[in-house]
């Protein structure tokens, strides 16, 4: 009688730890060469989520008989005057803040001499305590202002590439659903991971941006009625910084809470913090995981993790564009691969965990209920 061999995995080609080793050290190369054409890539793969964004007008214009030149003209036209409204309310709140920020200069003056005295008093040398006095002028938080912003020159090229690949994307994306229709039947998987990293990224960008506006507005009027200077751009950052997972509002509320105090003191900065506190809580806490949640399934986790990675990768801006890149390569690495999509769930998918989870759920309140107060026996109570 013959036995039937057991199943066994086959052997992978390489050993485990020599995979994670050039998985690692790919990984490493890439990100330093996306690194070193920063000035490329970020501007081309920010016209292409806008692309993405608009594209469900484009399918829309086409199936109501518009023609395909029309109803691509009419996206990028919807494209390019979003970015021409940025642009200007970010120029009006810069010139805004530059004329207001001189008239506060005694005040910055006797807040630098405030906090030098503060660190010389724990045992800070004199060259640090003078360097962070005069960083409280300013020329120099303009200075600093422009560094992050970037030089005019930078800023222009960064806009020209973004407004020119959004009129070669939008004429290519023309083609997108014949060129998905035609790819299904050979690579299904590939095909759906792309749907769905297209569906989540627009419901993303779609859902930020209007509680992004809703929250700026807010923080922008509750900021004027509290007449703290620059109001507007800061209501303009707490806009851009509600695309930054986690830590957008604490960028977000540092400089209004720091003109607020040399502007009315204390009460104000008071203020700041309280309608910050309430308004960014129940947008992040409530508001948000409810309806972009859903759209993302990432772990908290790793979105905090990626803000920090692609912003050191591609500077400001790749904390703006975490998430959606993020769901690049979690779509071209996992969701495109039928033997790797069960690791979603180690991204922060549960899909596949809502079974177990509730069953978790149901143990727990069973013990709860076993574990409860004990009824007193009939003897008891006549005792």
């Amino acid at each position: 009688m013959t036995t039937e061999p057991l199943h066994t995995d086959p052997r992978p080609a390489l050993p485990r730890s020599t995979t994670l080793l050039l998985a690692l050290g790919g990984a490493t190369v890439t990100a330093f060469g996306i690194a070193a054409i920063r000035g490329v890539f970020t501007p081309v793969f920010l016209a292409f989520v806008l692309t993405l964004c608009v594209h469900p007008l484009r399918s829309r214009l086409h199936s109501h008989g518009v023609q395909r030149g029309l109803a691509t003209g009419t996206s990028i036209a919807a494209v390019f005057a979003l970015l021409v409204a940025f642009a200007a309310v970010l120029v009006l709140a810069l010139a805004q803040f530059s004329s207001l920020l001189p008239q506060f200069a005694p005040q910055l003056d006797r807040a630098g001499v405030a906090v030098s005295e503060l660190l010389a008093s724990v045992g800070f040398g004199t060259d640090q305590t003078d360097a962070v006095q005069e960083g409280f002028t300013p020329g120099r938080i303009l200075e600093f202002i422009n560094g992050l912003l970037g030089s005019i020159t930078s800023m222009v090229s960064s806009l020209v590439v973004v407004l020119t690949m959004l009129i070669l994307m939008a004429v290519d994306g023309s083609r997108v659903p014949a060129l998905l229709t035609y790819l299904n039947p050979h690579r299904p998987e590939l095909v759906a991971a792309l749907v769905g990293f297209g569906r989540g990224v627009r419901r993303y960008m779609v859902a930020t941006t209007v509680l992004g506006v809703a929250q700026g507005a807010f923080n922008w009027l509750v900021l004027v009625l509290l007449q703290v200077p620059g109001a507007l751009l800061w209501g303009l950052l707490s806009f851009i910084c509600s695309f930054i997972p986690n830590v957008g509002y604490f960028i977000a509320i540092i400089p209004p809470l720091f003109f607020g105090f040399l502007s009315g003191g204390w009460p104000t900065a008071i203020g700041v913090i309280i309608v910050y506190g309430v308004i960014n809580s129940a947008i992040q806490s409530v508001i948000q995981p409810r309806y972009i949640g859903n759209a993302v399934s990432l772990s908290e986790t790793l979105t905090f993790v990626s803000v920090l990675f692609w912003a050191l990768v591609l500077g400001p801006v790749g904390a703006v564009l975490a998430v959606p890149l993020t769901l690049l390569v979690r779509a071209v690495l996992l969701d495109a691969d039928p033997s790797t999509t069960w690791r979603r769930a180690l991204t922060g998918d549960r899909a596949n965990l809502e079974e177990i989870l509730r069953d978790e759920d149901d143990e727990i309140r069973t013990r709860r209920a076993r574990w409860g107060p004990r009824r007193p026996s009939p003897r008891e109570g006549q005792a």
